[in-house]
């Protein structure tokens, strides 16, 4: 990712709002943030500049001892959830400080936004990759299957990477340019429009543009 700044959130789910001449618009409800600094990575140390941010508080009676000291720094407790943002100057940044959403987005701005997208489970190369499929009609011995996947005599293999049956979704996924349509910031919710990845309550990365 680009050395852009952004919050950890929750996808809620979908809705839709309405403009003033009655026009329907599909938005994601994000739960975003509050984020809080646990870490400031910086070149002469690390090798780059970022800040690592906590996101959903847990119990001090579900950290272990390695979890307890990391985030003894910041003294505002454990998370669920812990990543980078890459960020020009870390210095901008305060331990435990903690980070909302009306601190980096507002209405109109784009955004991106990244998860990990439903899993699939194990599915054939129609579903899988967009294959035609054989003949339909009675007699055809070849409806779903893939059909030939590699030469006998040479190269004597399957080629790495050719398109077969296997385990679909969970990739993480990457949408760009989101338009945010809409910001409560005292329920601590943005509106998005369009899709993201996910399921319900999945953990998502907005980052802004």
């Amino acid at each position: 990712m680009p050395n852009t700044m952004g919050l950890m959130g929750k996808k809620i789910g979908m809705t839709r709002v309405y403009s003033e001449h009655g026009g329907a618009t599909p938005v994601t409800v994000i739960q975003a943030g509050p984020c809080v600094v646990l870490q400031k990575k910086t070149v002469a140390k690390e090798g780059y500049n970022a800040v690592q941010l906590g996101f959903s508080s847990k119990k001090d009676n579900r950290l272990n001892k390695p979890e307890s000291g990391h985030a003894k720094s910041a003294d505002k407790g454990g998370f669920y959830h812990i990543k980078e943002f890459r960020v020009d100057d870390p210095d901008n940044y305060e331990l435990g400080q903690e980070i909302g959403i009306a601190d980096l987005f507002k209405v109109g701005d784009l955004v991106d936004v990244n998860g990990r997208m439903k899993g699939r489970g194990f599915q054939g190369v129609i579903k899988r990759h967009g294959f035609a499929g054989g003949p339909a009609g009675h007699g055809s011995k070849h409806h779903r299957a893939p059909g030939s996947i590699g030469c006998s005599a040479w190269p004597s293999r399957v080629i790495k990477g050719k398109k077969m049956p296997g385990h679909m979704g969970t990739n993480v996924v990457n949408k760009k340019n989101l338009t945010v349509i809409d910001i409560r910031e005292e329920d601590g919710i943005m509106l998005v429009k369009g899709s993201v990845p996910g399921s319900k309550q999945g953990l998502l990365q907005i980052f802004t543009k």
